[in-house]
């Protein structure tokens, strides 16, 4: 650590967090916070980040614009676990170093995804708003207790879920880009292509990051895989799902619910899946707990002086 060093804070819930703001200030003295709520991207970013050695991002779009613009930036750290906004070859080629630690938000999103998934259950969103609307439907919902549970993105998401799953008594079905044939089979966890797995769950739950492999990972064909009485739930990346095809398919009744915590843009104003009965929608907030964030935060603080070149 370097005292000397100049860190930008580019997330707003980082600056808004006075507990994260007296750590870090507690290792550096020359720290510049994100004190005016604005969402920094483009320009507005590279002039934020002038004159720093170090910054602290969450959403923000690192580019060759940007990385281009702040010579002097050293490092990036990461509040979260998602990449897809960072251009890492560009920052390979600067070497620029990057801080990122695995794991940080995955109870929090695991916990989200369990209550997304007894929401869709249970149909408990279109009840609320038939109560405001002078209905008393007393509709007859499925346990999550004993279901089958497909998890696509074997990682520390999709573990943690697994371990939460457990006590429901549920199948846990797996897959991943990686051979986890072995690491699914000593926790019980059976392992399978994607295609089985969407053909064989009750719920399906996306934890991939988003790639050129992963997007639209989740389209037309994949959705006719599901037997109509499943849910799909995606709190990964927006991007996997093809959004369109999934209305057709709750419109339709080809697919009893889904739920997105995210979405292809953001926020999602005007999509046609907002306000159909069987959709739920949340504003990106799997990572969104008090305990998630100072796990973030902290982790972002080590970054600072624990990282390394991006590896591309």
């Amino acid at each position: 650590m370097n005292s000397r060093d100049r860190v930008a804070v580019c997330s707003r819930s980082f600056s808004r967090n006075l507990v994260l703001r007296d750590e870090l200030q507690s290792g550096y003295r020359k720290v510049t916070f994100n004190d005016t709520g604005q969402s920094l991207s483009g320009t507005d970013l590279a002039a934020y980040l002038e004159g720093h050695d170090k910054a602290i991002i969450g959403l923000e779009q690192i580019d060759e614009t940007v990385l281009d613009a702040v010579p002097e930036l050293r490092v990036i750290s990461k509040y979260g676990v998602g990449t897809d906004m960072l251009d890492l070859e560009a920052m390979a080629r600067r070497g620029v170093r990057l801080g990122w630690t695995a794991g940080v938000n995955s109870r929090a999103v695991a916990e989200l995804v369990i209550a997304l998934t007894i929401a869709l259950l249970r149909d408990l969103p279109d009840l609320s708003r038939g109560i405001e609307r002078g209905e008393w439907r007393q509709a007859i919902g499925r346990q999550l207790s004993g279901r089958t549970v497909g998890i696509v993105g074997w990682g520390s998401i999709g573990r943690d879920l697994a371990d939460l799953l457990a006590p429901f008594g549920c199948r846990v079905l797996a897959t991943d880009v990686r051979d986890v044939d072995t690491e699914c089979r000593l926790t019980g966890v059976e392992s399978l292509a994607l295609e089985a797995l969407l053909s064989e769950a009750d719920v399906v739950t996306l934890h991939v990051p988003l790639t050129e492999g992963t997007e639209g990972l989740i389209g037309e064909a994949q959705l006719g895989l599901l037997r109509p009485d499943s849910v799909l739930v995606n709190a990964s990346r927006g991007g996997v799902v093809d959004e369109y095809a999934l209305h057709d398919a709750l419109v339709s009744g080809r697919l009893r619910g889904a739920a997105m915590d995210v979405f292809r843009s953001e926020p999602p104003f005007g999509s046609p899946l907002l306000g159909l009965p069987n959709f739920v929608a949340t504003p990106h907030i799997g990572g969104s707990t008090e305990e998630a964030y100072l796990a973030m935060g902290r982790a972002a603080i080590r970054g600072l002086d624990d990282n390394v070149v991006p590896d591309c």
